[in-house]
């Protein structure tokens, strides 16, 4: 169940599966159950809007009352902060996920009087389809959602909004999907199938990347440490000076950028990582212009074309954080997604908006959101291991989609086995481990 649905397209599933009445009654209950599995017997108020969200919550009082729960359901257009206060637990039936404009002061004003919020769908106020809040929303310690969840669910600020997540199957059928059609999915192992090595193959089947590196050799290094690890048969770290490297497997070459162009192995190049922003503009040019190379264009390359997205035309997958967003897109304003599916079909590349909650997007409108990054991979050099995975998955033969999600899976998995306290070198080799374990669970890519 990894599509994602944004609030017009359940609308649509809602639709198709053309039985509100069974629906309701199945997704009132899961909310039901869902308290009576975390919860103490307690004074419930329900706050009911006048949508499918409301009915929801009533059928959830039901189900509760059944169970012994003294209940109360109040229209939340009647409902007073007395009310709300006096509940020890506030189920928000309100708004659902398609909410269109900014709740009122009067709602904003028993939301925060709830002492305690289990969420019907989203908590009311947050942007299904953003993330964003709609002028307020409250942070729910449960949030009950169905069928699919919806990019705000993963989206910050809706990601931490919504507490505790659950999805339940209330009966909807899956074949809902085919007159939909999602171009959204959560990252994981079923969007990608890594790559695997045959008895008879060798380092050149395996995939060649070549890393240009700068007069600040670490951050090139790192990413080269992170391609070799991710399996690429043959790395390169293309450097202007000879310098020791303690890598024993590492490829040292100090030649011309335009000889190294001459060898057709050389398929697949990272160029930005510790390069300086105008080596990395000549070089990003001069390998585009070269023709058939893929190329992750990372850090100063993406620095280079500040205002200029049209240079990146040829790169086959971009890596920006939120600043190199800006300076080569402009601002991102509230809509993540929509402004990394617009930058992806600017430049033809996929591209990879780095952050809490990473977004992949197509040039074909493909979008996964990542959420398997823990906190402590904000530092510094992660993002030049992330490039070299990219590019070694990149080069044994993924497509571009495929090979930028599994390298932020990995990369996020890698971090969460290693814990708080990792520095960027620790990530290559527990990249390879993460490697190992999502091959036990990929799946067909995404279509």
């Amino acid at each position: 169940m990894d599509e994602l649905l944004t609030p017009a397209e359940m609308a649509r599933a809602d639709a198709l599966a053309n039985n509100v009445t069974a629906l309701m009654d199945a997704a009132g209950r899961a909310v039901a159950r869902a308290i009576l599995s975390r919860y103490q017997p307690c004074r419930v108020l329900v706050l009911a809007g006048p949508g499918n969200n409301g009915g929801d919550g009533k059928v959830a009082a039901r189900y509760l009352a059944q169970a012994g729960w003294p209940v109360r359901v109040q229209d939340f257009a009647s409902a007073t902060v007395e009310q709300v206060q006096r509940a020890e637990l506030v189920i928000d039936a309100i708004f659902g996920a398609g909410l269109s404009r900014d709740i009122s002061t009067p709602v904003e004003d028993l939301l925060r009087a709830a002492k305690r919020i289990v969420a019907v769908d989203v908590p009311s106020g947050l942007d299904g389809t953003t993330g964003q809040m709609r002028g307020y929303a409250p942070r729910a310690e449960l949030t009950v959602t169905f069928f699919r969840l919806k990019p705000g669910h993963l989206l910050y600020p809706g990601r931490a909004l919504c507490g505790e997540l659950l999805l339940r199957d209330i009966g909807m059928p899956d074949s809902v999907l085919d007159g939909i059609r999602p171009q959204a999915w959560e990252n994981g192992p079923s969007l990608f199938t890594l790559p695997t090595r045959t008895a008879t193959g060798h380092k050149y089947t395996s995939g060649d990347v070549t890393i240009l590196c700068g007069a600040l050799p670490g951050a090139a290094r790192l990413a080269c440490a992170a391609a070799r690890r991710g399996g690429a048969g043959m790395v390169t770290l293309a450097a202007d000076t000879p310098m020791v490297l303690p890598e024993a497997g590492l490829i040292l070459r100090t030649d011309s950028l335009g000889a190294l162009l001459q060898d057709q192995r050389r398929h697949v190049w990272v160029v930005g990582p510790g390069l300086g922003i105008a080596r990395a503009s000549e070089a990003l040019a001069m390998i585009i212009a070269a023709g058939g190379r893929q190329i992750i264009a990372d850090a100063d390359a993406l620095t280079a074309c500040a205002g200029a997205p049209e240079k990146l035309h040829g790169a086959t997958i971009v890596t920006p954080h939120e600043g190199e967003f800006t300076r080569v897109f402009g601002a991102i304003g509230s809509n993540r997604l929509a402004a990394t599916r617009l930058a992806a079909t600017l430049t033809g590349a996929v591209t990879i908006l780095k952050g809490a909650d990473t977004i992949i997007a197509a040039p074909d409108g493909r979008a996964a959101i990542n959420t398997n990054a823990p906190p402590w991979l904000a530092t510094g050099g992660t993002g030049d291991v992330l490039a070299g995975t990219a590019a070694a998955i990149l080069a044994q033969g993924l497509p571009a989609f495929e090979a930028a999600c599994a390298a932020v899976w990995l990369h996020g998995a890698a971090a969460q086995s290693l814990g708080p306290g990792l520095i960027a070198e620790d990530l290559p080799a527990a990249i390879a481990k993460a490697m190992l374990k999502s091959s036990h669970h990929s799946g067909p890519a995404a279509p």
